[in-house]
């Protein structure tokens, strides 16, 4: 019982050991990169809830239309 729980704490310890080490290989983008980016994607997001919102009502029209012709 005892061997077993130095064999997961030895797991444990070597899984934040290399944790530690890849965290030290990554390459963080620059700030003003994230931001720029983080923008494209808030603009290009409500644009395209926008051109849905805008079908979505079309057709909304267009079905209540013909509804209330036939």
């Amino acid at each position: 019982m005892a061997e077993q729980n130095v064999q997961k704490t030895n797991k444990v310890s070597k899984f934040f050991k290399d944790l530690k080490r890849e965290m030290k290989n990554i390459v963080w983008s620059p700030k003003k990169d994230v931001v720029k980016n983080t923008t494209v994607v808030i603009v290009v997001t409500a644009v395209v809830a926008i051109a849905i919102t805008l079908v979505d009502g079309g057709l909304t029209s267009c079905i209540n239309w013909l509804a209330e012709k036939f």
